[in-house]
């Protein structure tokens, strides 16, 4: 092996055997035990604990809480929180979900060990734990992207979930969603099966802080659509509940359920009365990523940021 590497063209002529050898030799590769931590943390934050409480209540109260709906809660803290309250819901009312889906954390894996849950379609692992989970049990299965949520197949895992929860970046006062760019416009990452999910599940729960840091997350227009608004149902913040007025029946059973629902706009004039408003980004013309929907159609574009 090591004489491969000092013979292989690109590697620097310099480096001694020595070198070389102290290069190739080492104990293992990574370390499993910090892949929980960052976006798949178990949260402490007592926000991100608000947010989960509240979250769970919305999912309880929606009409699709029954034995054997399907879900997916993803891998954020405030999403893991909300897991471990649904499970704590659905162990005192005797509910047991048919499967859950998605990206899977150790909170999922922790309801398929309870049997709270039917069985687990894996389309990411996030932890150890579901890697484990992925390896050993048999009702946790590995799925492609294709099966999860190719838009133009009958036979997705998306189409059949019944709730979905989500984060954003930002979400605007049409619903949209931005989970690509940050406030200063550059891309933070990739979208995921952000849009799929929202648009095939009977019910997608976005859930975000009002604020981050003196950033707001309820703005007037997004930076980038992602998701776009009218596949979205509700926005859970730490400041209220806002509820699509395409989805009046969901709203009249959040207020019955006594859940602090308000409007989007109000989240949005509390966000800008605290934070102030933002100075726009100042972009060039040179366009650098490209977001597409789900069936290939152009939702956005993100330009270059001016510096």
């Amino acid at each position: 092996m090591t004489q491969e590497l000092v013979d292989f063209p690109n590697y620097p002529a310099s480096l001694s055997q020595d070198q070389v050898d102290a290069v190739v030799t080492v104990e293992e590769v990574g370390d499993p035990s910090l892949i929980s931590v960052g976006a798949a943390r178990l949260t402490k934050n007592p926000r991100d604990l608000l947010l989960a409480r509240i979250a769970a209540s919305v999912i309880e109260h929606s009409g699709y809480f029954k034995t054997g709906f399907s879900l997916q809660t993803g891998s954020g803290g405030a999403a893991t929180a909300t897991t471990i309250f649904l499970g704590d819901k659905m162990t005192q009312q005797n509910i047991k979900a048919g499967f859950a889906l998605g990206g899977v954390t150790g909170s999922i894996v922790d309801l398929l060990k309870k049997g709270m849950i039917g069985a687990i379609a894996d389309v990411q692992s996030f932890d150890i734990d579901a890697a484990q989970s992925l390896r050993d049990n048999p009702a946790h299965n590995e799925i492609s992207a294709n099966q999860y949520a190719n838009a133009s197949s009958k036979g997705t895992y998306v189409d059949r979930v019944d709730v979905v929860l989500l984060s954003a970046l930002e979400v605007d006062i049409d619903f949209n969603v931005n989970v690509l760019t940050g406030s200063d416009g550059v891309l933070r990452g990739a979208s995921g099966g952000h849009c799929d999910v929202a648009a095939a599940a009977n019910l997608t729960v976005i859930v975000t802080p009002l604020l981050r840091s003196r950033i707001p997350c309820v703005v007037d227009s997004v930076n980038t659509v992602v998701t776009p608004g009218q596949t979205v149902d509700v926005v859970v913040t730490d400041h209220g509940i806002a509820v699509n007025p395409n989805n009046p029946l969901l709203e009249k059973k959040l207020r019955d359920a006594r859940l602090p629902v308000t409007n989007i706009n109000s989240l949005r004039d509390i966000a800008i009365s605290r934070a102030g408003t933002p100075k726009p980004i100042e972009y060039l013309d040179k366009v650098v990523a490209i977001v597409r929907y789900r069936d290939g159609t152009v939702l956005d574009v993100v330009r270059q940021v001016k510096r």
